[in-house]
């Protein structure tokens, strides 16, 4: 909690003084080491040099506590009964300290999904980033838990005590909650294994919602003294999760939405003036016509200081939800509710300390990248700035998907100056050897116009600007009002009780106590500061113009016809396409243009399928070219 308080305040500060890094580029040297891969395998995927120095550390933290609760458990060895023998007492011994190292798993559990973590940044993560340490350690967890609950099934049944799994003690932890918690657990397990995880996405989303009632019967059955254990990640998590559910509770005013030939959906949003965010930040929406309890995370595209009062995601059309949107838009459709959540992302554009970024995209992997280098736009009309080289190999199964590249420049007035940037382009087309004579790259855009309605508002700040510092408000709080009425109902009313030493208060409602306060503190404090922004966040929405934007009307798939007398509408177009090679048939040989590049200092990005991230990092931590500094987007590693 003290480190969730002091990072809070460091990235405040360190958002005050962020115009730009001066020594961004030792940063990344300092740091290059650390994140460069040096394990890529199935089960794990690409593990870091900083990630398996956390896991030994924390592996070591299992075993010794293990070893720990064991050899003080077998000096002191409780028989339960007359008859018990030895290695009985010993085998409940080993199943109770398998539970309460799946404890120690879940005092991590929370950190990752966190999605408004002040602690995620200080070590230079994210939350989509940290997702893989949520499920390493949900396995591990239920793993350890379901050991745990078949061991005590097979102590009482051995010693004839198959009647303690129904107990509920009125002085110690209750048993049938834990068997209820445990088979919560199970269920959210098997549905969050990959495999069906792809294909019933809608089971494993809605069987994860769960987690509510696995969090209150785990607490029901590991007491008040093993809640504190784990009280911090899920104080935390209750903080961020309330404030999402507050900001989502208004719509949000999405203004157009342009459909590309490739099955590509851009939606356009109109902001306010102090919604800060990064490139390659996310944004999660939800559209209540479609379901009202889904939400999925989506790529910002747009540029926050190109583009004051706009904020662009980009969508691909891939599974039924995506699908079911891209026909509501295709019809004659004029207001679309939109509830949205975010943007999270990076608190820094780290990427632009390399001398030079090398971007491998797969299919809509390229999403990401659009962000950075419009960004990199913007840096290079700035006086004085360096920015560095840009090598962009895109992957398309077709030559229809080309249409993504029209996003790489923003949508304006005044096109921007591009032609100052060492940009090379290189595009593969893996299933069509030439291009299509067939133009459906030339079909129109269809740009979808949507009525303004007076109860949307612009995509602002939860907390405000100073959103860090506000948070650091609320955790310390909280915290506190949790901590005094604690006391004041421990003192007050269930010492008296336990005074007089006749009557003895029940075990199980010490926790409700414990669960009950946590949410009240919580909910109470955050509305409050969510509610005392929200004013001025109203001010500043009032103050947004949302000014009817121009959209190309043809593909930008068309700029790379072999049409020579076809005119190109403006000069950056112009500088993309000389900037472009397009290649049919045929994939990227990526381990020859990753050697090949020369300088000391060369950001390495991959964003696409598995086996491509795999590909790239291989190749970055061979140990052939130590001047690659490998970094993998995706949600799947």
């Amino acid at each position: 909690m003290l480190i969730a308080v002091l990072g809070s305040v460091y990235l405040h500060l360190q958002k005050r003084s962020q115009n730009r890094p001066s020594s961004g580029r030792s940063t990344s040297s300092r740091l290059g080491f650390s994140r460069r891969p040096v394990m890529v395998m199935a089960p794990l995927g690409i593990v870091t040099a900083l990630e398996l120095t956390f896991g030994a550390m924390f592996i070591a933290l299992l075993i010794w506590s293990l070893a720990n609760y064991l050899y003080i458990s077998f000096g002191n060895l409780m028989m339960h009964k007359p008859d018990e023998k030895v290695w009985q007492a010993r085998f409940r011994s080993v199943s109770l300290r398998v539970g309460y190292i799946g404890n120690v798993c879940w005092a991590f559990l929370f950190f990752p999904v966190t999605r408004g973590s002040s602690i995620l940044p200080l070590v230079g993560l994210t939350s989509e980033s940290s997702i893989k340490y949520h499920i390493w350690l949900g396995h591990l967890s239920n793993a350890l838990f379901v050991l745990h609950t078949v061991g005590f099934v097979i102590y009482w049944w051995m010693t004839d005590q198959m009647v303690e799994i129904l107990e509920w003690s009125k002085t110690y932890v209750s048993n049938v909650a834990g068997v209820i918690a445990t088979v919560i657990a199970v269920v959210m397990w098997v549905t969050s294994i990959p495999r069906v995880r792809r294909k019933m996405f809608e089971v494993f989303f809605y069987t994860h919602q769960l987690y509510i009632l696995y969090i209150i019967f785990y607490v029901l059955h590991v007491g008040s003294a093993y809640f504190c254990m784990i009280l911090p990640g899920i104080f935390l998590f209750i903080v961020d999760r309330h404030l999402r559910f507050l900001q989502s509770r208004k719509r949000a005013r999405l203004l157009s939405a342009r459909l590309l030939p490739c099955g590509a959906v851009e939606l356009n949003f109109s902001r306010s003036p102090g919604l800060y965010y990064n490139p390659t930040s996310i944004l999660f929406i939800n559209l209540p016509s479609i379901s009202k309890l889904q939400w999925h995370p989506f790529t910002v595209i747009s540029n926050g200081n190109m583009e004051q009062d706009k904020l662009r995601i980009f969508v691909k059309c891939q599974g039924s939800w995506t699908q079911k949107l891209y026909q509501q838009l295709s019809s004659s459709v004029d207001r679309l509710e939109v509830s949205v959540e975010g943007p999270y992302g990076p608190t820094s554009s780290h990427f632009l300390s390399h001398e030079s970024l090398v971007m491998v995209s797969g299919g809509s992997g390229i999403s990401p990248f659009i962000s950075i280098i419009r960004e990199i736009i913007f840096q290079s009309t700035q006086p004085n700035s360096q920015v560095p080289s840009i090598h962009l190999i895109c992957v398309f199964k077709n030559f229809a998907d080309l249409s993504m590249l029209d996003l790489l420049l923003p949508i304006s007035s005044t096109p921007p100056e591009i032609s100052k940037l060492k940009l090379q382009i290189d595009v593969y087309v893996t299933r069509e050897k030439q291009e299509p004579e067939t133009q459906d790259t030339q079909k129109l855009i269809q740009s979808v116009w949507f009525k303004p309605n007076p109860s949307d508002s612009p995509i602002s700040p939860a907390l405000g600007p100073d959103s860090w510092l506000w948070l650091c408000s609320i955790i310390t709080s909280s915290f506190v009002m949790f901590l005094l009425l604690l006391g004041i109902i421990t003192r007050f009313y269930i010492y008296p009780i336990e005074s007089t030493g006749i009557e003895v208060y029940h075990y199980s409602f010490k926790c409700l106590w414990d669960m009950f306060l946590v949410c009240v503190c919580v909910f109470m404090v955050s509305s409050a500061v969510f509610l005392w922004r929200k004013n001025q966040n109203a001010m500043e929405g009032k103050q947004v113009q949302n000014l009817e934007v121009s959209t190309p009307g043809m593909s930008p798939g068309s700029w790379f016809c072999s049409e020579g007398d076809r005119e190109l509408e403006s000069h950056p177009n112009q500088s993309l396409v000389q900037a472009t090679e397009v290649h049919f048939g045929d994939r990227p040989n990526l381990k020859k243009i990753l050697f090949d590049i020369k300088g000391s200092d060369v950001g390495v990005l991959v964003c696409g399928p598995r086996n491509m991230r795999h590909e790239v990092a291989k190749i970055c931590s061979s140990g052939l070219a130590d001047n690659l500094h490998f970094e993998s987007i995706s949600f799947n590693w």
